[in-house]
């Protein structure tokens, strides 16, 4: 149930880091909204979701966003506007997600920025997956966190256009099919690199860690990862604190491919929850 899904402007006070409704009231409002309408049952086809998600997301507001976070019109535009209306669903799947229902007040609150963020790269091509957006989208985040207030380290400035460039040039070439994969060997340094952006697990870490990576687990059978980790580098890269993030993620990833279709909804649901059961961060 939504009962408890509102609007609360002040929560920065208790909190060390911004949150979304601060920056993008009339969206979080609307979402909220949506998610009511969804849950029950008043929109319940992709056709009636696609000509709401529009009909808000007007040019001067897509702007008003755009002047927030660089690059979301863009995004947004892409396709008719076919990755605006997967973010839009995959918000309505977090605020209805057993997992986000959960978290504490800062989890729910890093949790509502990464799916934000989480595909503000991603540009579709000739029916092809975007491989690479993960990375790329990452790289994006980090400008904007700052811009945003969120803490950053003394090294941020000297660091960032270098570490930018490192995540961006981290792919490789693949022929069948054609195109690029993220490169996981570059992984212990672009992680690295986080730290020495915002510190050792701060909020801006875990969005940032959370968006890079949440391609890169295999744990759905109809879309495995391009470049999945392999079980040593999960337990390396995804730790305690970054799991519960990780793991809403790519529930609420899935499931707003599926919103209307309730039989695989559930069979996305299980696949995920069963692969992060695997894990067990040190």
């Amino acid at each position: 149930m939504l009962n408890n899904f509102r609007i609360v402007r002040n929560m920065t006070a208790n909190l060390n880091f911004p949150i979304t409704e601060a920056y993008l009231p009339d969206m979080m409002k609307y979402i909220c909204v949506l998610a009511q309408e969804y849950e029950s049952k008043k929109i319940t086809s992709w056709e009636l979701m696609e000509n709401n998600v529009r009909t808000f997301f007007t040019a001067s507001r897509l702007a008003e966003i755009e002047a927030i976070a660089q690059g979301w019109h863009d995004m947004a535009t892409d396709i008719n506007g076919i990755t605006l209306i997967h973010v839009v669903a995959a918000f309505v799947s977090l605020l209805l997600c057993p997992e986000y229902q959960k978290m504490s007040k800062m989890q729910q609150e890093l949790m509502k920025w990464i799916v934000f963020f989480h595909d503000l790269a991603k540009r579709i091509r000739k029916n092809q997956r975007d491989a690479l957006h993960g990375f790329k989208s990452a790289a994006m985040t980090v400008k904007i966190l700052h811009k945003l207030g969120f803490e950053v380290s003394f090294t941020y400035d000297d660091f960032i256009d270098d570490w930018i460039e490192l995540v961006n040039s981290a792919r490789i070439k693949r022929e069948n099919p054609p195109g690029y994969i993220q490169d996981n060997s570059k992984l212990p340094e672009i992680i690295a690199g986080i730290e020495k952006l915002f510190g050792h697990n701060t909020p801006a870490v875990l969005i940032t860690r959370t968006v890079l990576l949440h391609l890169s687990i295999s744990v759905v059978q109809d879309w495995p990862a391009d470049a999945p980790l392999t079980p040593l580098e999960i337990k390396k890269y995804i730790d305690i604190e970054l799991l519960p993030l990780l793991k809403t993620m790519m529930i609420v990833d899935n499931d707003a491919w599926a919103l209307f279709d309730q039989a695989t909804k559930e069979k996305y649901r299980r696949e995920t929850v069963e692969a992060f059961e695997t894990m067990r961060p040190d």
